[in-house]
Formats: structure tokens, C-alpha cells, sequence
């Protein structure tokens, strides 16, 4: 077929080595097929398949959430824009999350990051009498900060 792609050319075009390539195909994130001679071949559709494999890694979804979302949409046919939408909505509340972790991350890295460490500086005013300490050892501020706020009056 005119959309055949070697495994080769297929990593090149997607911009990744081709034991990538091999690993995407081993968790069912895209497919091939063999030749009469066995050598393996991918329809250029796969490519946007490994585009969104890319971008949803770099912005930290799991290979398991990308399946899933990959699952829900056709093989055999481009997909709409509201096919996309709908098979992509579940990593929207996930990414929400994500983007207000690092919003709080980078507002507080000037300070003590909830680590409990009593700073005379910047504890008495975010933890005052170590309150968050009678929580147990760790970033308190980070995981649940709103609720723990609350808590603090």
C-alpha cells in the first residue's frame, strides 16, 4: 500500500528511535502488519497516534490513561475534532490538577515548600506552632494545601 511505512522510515517520521517504535507497539498503543516476507509495516495513520503518545508523556499521562484515551478512537479512519475532544475530555480534569500543582510550586519555591523545617523566617508566619507537623513528616502544604489552610483558621 502507498501508506506503508518500514519500521525504519516510521521512526523517522515520528521523530523517535525504533525500539520506541517496537515498546509503543508492545503496549497496544499502535499497530502493524507483516509482509509475505515478514517484515513489518505501518500505515501512516500510526504517526498521529505516536504524535499524541509524545504529547500526552511530556505533560505526564500515563501510558496506561493514553491507551485508554487511544482505545476510544477509530483506526481505520481519520478522526473528527469531536471524536478527539470526547476520547481526550477524561485528561482534562487531570491536567487541570497538574497546572495548579505547578502554579502553587512555583508561587512557594521562595519558601520553606511546607517541608516542616520550623525556618524562623517563613515557618511562624505559614506554620505557626507547627501545626502541620502533628500531621506526620512531609510536604503538607503541597498535597491538599487548601484543606490544611482551612484547618489553620
Amino acid at each position: 500500500m502507498a501508506s506503508d511505512l518500514s519500521v525504519g522510515d516510521f521512526a523517522r517520521r515520528a521523530g523517535v528511535p525504533v525500539s520506541t517504535v517496537h515498546y509503543y507497539e508492545a503496549e497496544g498503543l499502535i499497530q502493524s502488519w507483516r509482509t509475505p516476507a515478514n517484515h513489518r509495516r505501518y500505515d501512516r495513520r500510526e504517526l498521529r497516534r505516536v504524535a499524541i503518545v509524545r504529547v500526552a508523556q511530556s505533560v505526564g499521562i500515563p501510558l496506561s490513561e493514553v491507551r485508554a484515551v487511544l482505545d476510544r478512537i477509530p483506526r481505520d479512519a481519520a478522526i473528527s475534532g469531536r471524536q478527539w475532544a470526547d476520547a481526550a475530555a477524561p485528561w482534562r480534569a487531570a491536567l487541570d490538577e497538574r497546572i495548579a500543582l505547578l502554579t502553587r510550586m512555583r508561587d512557594q519555591m521562595g519558601f520553606c515548600i511546607g517541608c516542616g523545617c520550623l525556618s524562623v523566617d517563613n515557618c511562624p508566619l505559614y506554620n505557626p506552632d507547627d501545626r502541620l507537623g502533628q500531621n506526620g513528616a512531609g510536604p503538607r502544604r503541597w498535597v491538599g494545601a487548601s484543606e490544611e489552610r482551612s484547618k489553620l483558621g
